[in-house]
């Protein structure tokens, strides 16, 4: 019996705990930018201090743990403002060739008849028309 054996596993190292360094980071950013907000906001208004930190969290909690697709959610939102403010307009711009010179003498040569009998092909063939009556189903 043959197993399949996973190719290509990406697992990121626990750094701190059960956490890895980034999500320890976008953790601990919102906890920092929480405790000055406690100092500056909380005895001024404690409501807005307390709906300010719910959705600090909440963001936190979606960068640190949050993936969609197998992506997560901080590379999804630089790709969603890169398709937004990109050019959704493509122009396509031919490449300069430079013109293929073709010598006089080498137009002229003819080739010399052999004594051996060619084939000879029709000028017009039967292909261009059959194309286009099958394109536009006449009969």
């Amino acid at each position: 019996m043959q197993f399949q054996v996973p190719q290509f596993i990406e697992k990121e190292a626990k750094i701190v705990g059960p956490l890895t360094f980034k999500q320890f980071l976008y953790l601990g950013a919102g906890g920092v930018v929480v405790f000055f907000l406690y100092f500056y906001l909380a005895a001024k208004n404690l409501l807005a201090f307390a709906l300010i930190t719910i959705f600090l969290a909440i963001g936190a909690l979606a960068f640190a743990f949050l993936k969609i697709g197998g992506q997560p959610l901080l590379t999804i939102l630089l790709k969603f403002l890169n398709f937004s403010f990109s050019s959704k307009i493509y122009l396509w711009k031919k490449k300069a060739v430079s013109p293929r010179v073709i010598k006089r003498e080498e137009k002229l040569k003819k080739e010399e008849p052999s004594g051996e009998p060619t084939l000879k092909v029709a000028e017009k063939s039967q292909l261009k028309k059959l194309s286009t009556q099958i394109e536009t189903r006449m009969r």
